[in-house]
């Protein structure tokens, strides 16, 4: 892998990004429709503002990863983490938690700290990932960091 790039996400990263989703779950049309969507303020998850951000990881020409997150007010939480993933080939390397770490940052400037994620109770990778780097139990589906801050750790 040569070095990735971290940047905020451009319209064009749109369609590589509803890949990687379609891959997993849905269709690339379904992606395409629900990411532009959110990047343009039309589509609300339950309690979101409008502030939200989405971050892309490039190796060369690329996307391998992204996340996306926004301003909230979902079981009493500043933010939500809305979406992350990271390519198969791409998981391990690290860019999982530089994307997280880069969302964290987004919040710490929106003073949002308190920061939940919805989590499937079967997928004990992510939850393994999100306890990892500080995330707690809220309740059987969702995980929360009290102090997003807690994922910049020395940073």
């Amino acid at each position: 892998m040569s070095a990735v790039v971290y940047r905020e996400v451009d319209k064009s990263d749109i369609p590589a990004i509803a890949r990687i989703r379609a891959a997993e779950w849905g269709d690339e049309d379904y992606w395409r429709i629900r990411i532009s969507r959110y990047l343009d303020r039309e589509l609300h998850p339950q309690h979101a503002l409008m502030p939200r951000v989405m971050y892309v990881a490039l190796d060369g020409d690329s996307l391998v990863g992204f996340i996306a997150g926004h301003l909230t007010r979902r079981y009493a939480c500043d933010g939500e983490l809305e979406w992350i993933h990271v390519i198969p080939a791409s998981r391990g390397s690290g860019v999982a938690s530089e994307l997280l770490c880069r969302l964290a940052a987004w919040f710490q400037e929106q003073t949002a700290s308190r920061i939940c994620v919805d989590v499937d109770p079967a997928n004990t990778t992510a939850r393994r990932f999100y306890t990892r780097h500080g995330a707690e139990p809220l309740n059987e589906h969702w995980l929360v960091w009290n102090e997003i801050n807690v994922v910049l750790g020395g940073r």
